[in-house]
């Protein structure tokens, strides 16, 4: 039996021995410090949550997006990322990194015993995790339970004058058919984690005529609609469906006014 569970309060999951995050964007405050705002790194403040939440789990799967440049990379991700990984190594018997789109050149700053995977994700047992910015392989997707991350999803909130909010979520979901044209056999499930990172926000789930990120999410394969979606401390918010909102100006990626 898969027993998959969230760390409540926390954007991780624990899959029996293993401990599962994701979207960690180290080096993002340098990002932001380039646009004038000075923020003091929070990579420490991110090991430290993964040492309290590690209690049995001596394995650790990070999938996706160690890094924030691309592209390039900034002194802040020289210093800080083969630190970071030291340390998991002196935790977690085995760490693997599956790479995300913002994690070009990471061989670069991994230390000896971190096992870089490819983007098309790796699969332990009937769990497979991926990034979410590309298609997984065959092999990954021949599995129960599909994990992604990359799209940093939160809930929008929206009260009686229009004020508006978002919290980090987790969606859960099934997978419409059991094969397509591409894959002879597809998952049972997904589930979309929380970026591991605070500094990052999130983006809203449930805006309307809003695309989700990454080719899986946005193709017939995956019941978007019925995905349910849970915040951090575990509250079972309802379908996807039954949330959707409008966004400012209904548009969160297209220019807000056409001339």
């Amino acid at each position: 039996m898969i027993d998959i569970q969230p760390v409540i309060g926390i954007p991780a999951l624990r899959n029996g021995n293993i401990l599962v995050i994701g979207d960690l964007h180290i080096g993002v405050e340098s990002h932001l410090g380039a646009k004038g705002f000075h923020l003091v790194s929070r990579t420490k403040e991110m090991l430290n949550t993964v040492i309290e939440i590690s209690e049995d789990c001596d394995r650790i799967i990070i999938i996706g997006d160690v890094k924030d440049s691309v592209p390039g990379t900034s002194k802040q991700e020289y210093r800080e990322i083969p630190e970071f990984f030291d340390n998991l190594l002196d935790i977690f018997s085995e760490v693997d990194v599956i790479r995300g789109n913002h994690d070009t050149n990471l061989e670069e700053f991994l230390p000896r015993g971190v096992r870089l995977r490819p983007a098309t994700g790796l699969k332990v047992g009937r769990v497979g995790y991926v990034h979410g910015h590309t298609w997984p392989s065959e092999d990954v997707m021949n599995c129960e339970i599909l994990i992604m991350a990359h799209n940093h999803p939160a809930v929008m909130f929206k009260d009686g004058v229009g004020k508006i909010t978002t919290e980090p979520c987790w969606m859960r979901g099934k997978f419409l058919d059991t094969e397509s044209e591409r894959y002879s056999v597809l998952p049972e499930k997904f589930i979309v984690i929380p970026a591991f990172n605070r500094m990052l926000g999130g983006s809203p789930v449930n805006v309307e005529k809003e695309d989700l990120l990454g080719p899986l999410l946005n193709s017939k394969l995956t019941d978007i609609d019925n995905a349910q979606i849970y915040l951090l401390d575990g509250v079972n918010l309802g379908k996807r469906s039954d949330l959707m909102i409008k966004g400012r100006n209904n548009s969160r990626w297209k220019a807000k006014d056409k001339k």
